[in-house]
């Protein structure tokens, strides 16, 4: 039995500090905190238990109901969900819910709990997972705990997906994300790196192979821009950008000193951040609609601020100007009359994704940014299944967890009707 009063320290709360702020919940019956969170994490559940130092309970309950329960406690906009929806903010403030996830995630780590579990004894029956993200690990492990045998299928060598090549590492760490990965593959998922479905393997063949197959691969590529002057060298998406300042401990991040970012979602906040760590002197956001519109969250929005970051609300980019490499911008205002004029050497569009090419899947999509699926997550191929991302355009993690899950459940449905 673990020791519920082992002390561990947390970057952000050490064992006193936890149980104190554990002990400012008011215990509501009704646990709002619980019912915000979309994976169901239930927050009320594991601070009742840090608060009377079950610290092994804690982790329990968060790392049962999400796989990715470190992560989410780095990057989920608690201020929206769960810590927006405490009762006690109507008395002082939230209960900061993610820093005591981020403490129990840490004492189960440092007290090597190995929490999920899976049956000694294997079905048959596999399953494909397309992709290493959240919702391809969260529904493979959900496979696994049931005694399925699962192979994940990721066209780069790191999973995690955009957790791993899409954020900052001052954001999120690279071990934190490992730390989730490894709680996947000790239930005996197999994680085949560098083989990208559509190139190194055929959809086709995945279908023929196994019983059942999850497309979890995300959106990797990068909207563009239609203003004159796109083309030029210089201009780059945000996923582009991002994948490239983390890969290689930054050895191969873009250099530029007058960066230009179009978009004000939590992307394109990444790419301001990442922009101002790697020295650039002046870093600008243009944003089409009004500020208080902005999709990003408000602490990363006031961050890149703080830390010297022009945004330019209601602007959209006109023209691009430049021989063959970016020299300058031109925008436009909503008002019709304004004009701005920037000098850049680097822009990068953080305006959304869309649905990789070179997948071929063969699945109806719903638009350019998704593909179509029925409420149970089902493709319109027979054992065929959807989700996270690649499914909603792109929301946060800790719903794509809950797809993946619930995508597993439906799996299961179906491969037990074929038994």
């Amino acid at each position: 039995m673990t020791n519920h009063y082992m002390i561990t320290e947390s970057k952000d709360y050490d064992t006193r500090m936890a149980i104190e702020e554990s002990s400012r919940c008011l215990l509501c019956m009704d646990a709002p905190c619980s019912t915000a969170c979309p994976a169901e994490t239930d927050p009320a559940k594991f601070i009742r238990s840090i608060r009377f130092r079950n610290f092994s309970g804690a982790a329990e309950t968060i790392r049962e109901s999400n796989v990715f329960g470190g992560v989410c406690a780095q990057v989920c906009p608690a201020g929206k969900l769960c810590e927006g929806a405490c009762i006690r903010a109507e008395i002082d403030r939230p209960i900061e819910i993610r820093k005591l996830q981020k403490f129990a995630v840490e004492y189960e780590r440092l007290s090597n709990m190995q929490i999920l579990t899976a049956p000694n004894e294997k079905k048959l029956q596999k399953i494909a997972c397309v992709g290493a993200g959240p919702a391809s690990l969260a529904c493979a492990a959900k496979l696994a705990q049931n005694g399925y045998q699962v192979d994940v299928y990721e066209a780069q060598a790191k999973a995690g997906g955009m957790l791993s090549y899409g954020i900052p590492p001052f954001r999120l760490t690279q071990e934190l994300i490992d730390f989730d990965v490894q709680t996947v593959t000790n239930l005996g998922v197999k994680i085949l790196y560098n083989t990208k479905v559509g190139k190194d393997i055929s959809f086709d063949t995945l279908q023929q192979q196994y019983d059942a197959v999850f497309v979890g691969a995300g959106l990797w590529s990068g909207l563009g821009l239609t203003a004159t002057g796109a083309q030029l060298k210089g201009v780059i998406n945000a996923i582009e950008y991002l994948a490239t300042a983390r890969g290689s401990d930054g050895k191969q991040a873009i250099i530029a000193n007058n960066v230009i970012i179009i978009g004000a979602g939590d992307t394109a906040m990444d790419c301001a951040a990442t922009a101002k760590k790697l020295g650039a002197e002046n870093v600008s956001i243009l944003y089409r609609s009004r500020i208080e519109k902005a999709p990003a969250y408000h602490e990363e929005l006031e961050a890149v601020q703080k830390s010297g970051v022009a945004i330019f609300p209601q602007f959209q980019i006109s023209q691009i100007k430049g021989d063959s490499k970016v020299e300058m911008i031109i925008a436009k205002h909503q008002d019709g009359v304004s004009e701005l004029t920037l000098k850049a050497d680097l822009i990068i569009t953080a305006i959304g994704q869309k649905l990789d090419p070179e997948l071929q899947l063969n699945i109806n999509p719903s638009s350019e940014k998704s593909l179509k699926t029925d409420e149970k997550f089902a493709t319109n191929l027979p054992g065929v299944y959807a989700a996270g991302d690649i499914t909603n355009g792109g929301k946060t993690v800790v719903q794509a967890v809950q797809d993946g899950k619930l995508a597993a459940n439906a799996i299961i449905e179906f491969l037990g009707k074929g038994a």
